[in-house]
């Protein structure tokens, strides 16, 4: 009897301290190894260029278009995890322990399918895609190569975004941040000996980078597996019980992430529309984007951490019956995203020769002179994209995914509109192109913000 009424104790007590709450150094706390976590593809993508850079003008080039390309790729899978990672947090914060193992076996199941799909997309389809939009044969070869050596890194990628998801469900987000550290030194020294042929190994160039990465998420995926298998608490998540397939929890999981998988294609395929039609300028021009791109993805990583951690928050207060807090949530989370965001774009932004110069060093300086108008440019889009994402996340954490894929549907039509007809027709140059992405984060900051203020996502179930 004893034994029992310890038990419970244990229980209730675990239960009690994962009620999350919506305060400044609790979003801090769990937001920060999220956003290290979630930065792991931009991380990767970042070494690429930075080695590609050193290497030659036109394996930069290519790696600015190949890597958009695989960052849509690898977002779908991030994508399809939100589903798992919302109805987690929901779990925890109505105290249903018990149930996490069943809802992560689901979206890690469903990954390993979509890692299968992708992988032989990547293997006999991606020539012919490339094809439509690709004008330069030396950056479509480049390109395919790329692509035959990081396509194997999927199985790992997808899995091990199940992975990260489950952790950043529970609110338990330590080991992602070692995990990423990992993942982050191995590509970094595989760059360095497999682009340039050091330490023993060939010279393969842009294909290099891509064994680099792949092998690096390979190493990380494996050292997850033994954290997981050392770890107390995964029993009471019962991950050791390996369940059957449960067809109704897979399609309940895709109800809510296939809106989210929807806007990841919209975001980051927007992105890559953008970049083929600036290779259509010039190489030159594309190289130019593509250095703005590297300042982008290091500006984005506070962004996306304070985006998924909202996720986490948003869904686990409402698993507590406290809807109030939401609103609250996200105002408080957007003050965080921006100052944060703000205290790392300022100076990259505005002093990119004196910031970037570790990365990039002094070779061909004259790539950042020549950015500099875009770099402010840059400044504008991050500053409000750091405040709309977390607002726009606030929606998809209620659970009202299907909204924010219409929104993004509308507004990435009309982005792609507005940019093809300055590309194309407009004599504004690339600045211009680059600047119609600021208008679009304004108009969905509104929207998202008029959403919240009505009682529309009250009903949402997950």
């Amino acid at each position: 009897m004893r034994y029992v009424k310890l038990k419970f104790l244990l229980l209730s007590f675990e239960t009690v301290i994962l009620k999350l709450r919506a305060t400044y150094s609790q979003i801090f706390k769990l937001s920060v190894p999220i956003m290290i976590g979630s930065a792991a593809q931009n991380v990767v993508a970042l070494s690429d260029s930075v080695f590609l850079y050193h290497l030659s003008e036109l394996d930069f080039a290519a790696i600015g278009f190949v890597g958009v390309f695989y960052l849509v790729i690898a977002g779908i899978g991030f994508g399809f995890t939100r589903g798992g990672q919302l109805m987690i947090a929901r779990r925890m914060g109505e105290g249903r322990m018990r149930e996490i193992g069943r809802t992560f076996y689901s979206m890690f199941y469903f990954e390993l399918l979509m890692a299968t799909v992708m992988f032989l997309f990547l293997t006999f389809g991606a020539e012919a895609f490339f094809r439509l939009f690709i004008h330069s044969e030396l950056i479509l070869q480049k390109s395919l190569e790329y692509l035959h050596y990081r396509s194997f890194g999927l199985f790992f990628s997808y899995t091990g975004v199940a992975i990260i998801a489950l952790y950043a469900g529970v609110a338990r987000t330590t080991f992602i941040v070692i995990d990423t550290i990992i993942l982050t030194v191995l590509n970094l020294v595989l760059n360095y000996a497999l682009v340039f042929g050091e330490l023993g190994f060939p010279e393969m160039g842009i294909g290099g980078s891509a064994l680099a990465s792949t092998l690096a998420e390979i190493i990380a995926f494996i050292a997850f597996i033994i954290y997981i298998l050392f770890d107390k608490k995964a029993r009471t998540y019962r991950l050791f019980k390996i369940p059957n397939i449960d067809i109704q929890l897979v399609k309940q999981q895709l109800s809510i992430s296939l809106p989210v998988v929807g806007q990841t294609v919209l975001a980051l395929g927007s992105w890559f529309v953008f970049i083929s039609l600036i290779e259509s300028i010039g190489e030159r021009p594309l190289a130019i984007s593509n250095l703005i791109r590297i300042a982008y993805l290091i500006l984005m990583i506070p962004c996306w951490g304070f985006s998924s951690g909202i996720h986490t928050l948003v869904s686990n207060v409402i698993g507590q019956k406290k809807i109030e807090e939401v609103i609250p949530l996200a105002f408080r989370t957007s003050v965080l995203s921006f100052v944060v965001t703000m205290c790392i774009a300022i100076p990259i932004t505005v002093w990119p020769e004196v910031f970037l110069y570790p990365l990039l060093g002094s070779t061909n300086m004259s790539l950042i002179e020549e950015s500099r108008p875009l770099f402010m440019i840059l400044l504008g889009i991050i500053s409000i994209y750091s405040v709309s994402t977390i607002f726009f996340n606030t929606i998809g954490g209620t659970g009202a995914t299907d909204f924010t894929l219409k929104i993004q549907t509308v507004m990435t039509i009309l982005y792609l509109m507005v940019v093809f007809l300055l590309v194309k027709y407009g004599n504004g140059g690339v600045e211009w192109a680059w600047a119609v992405e600021i208008f679009y984060w304004v108009v969905i900051l509104v929207v998202s913000i008029w959403y919240l203020r009505t009682p529309r996502w009250h009903h949402y179930k997950v």
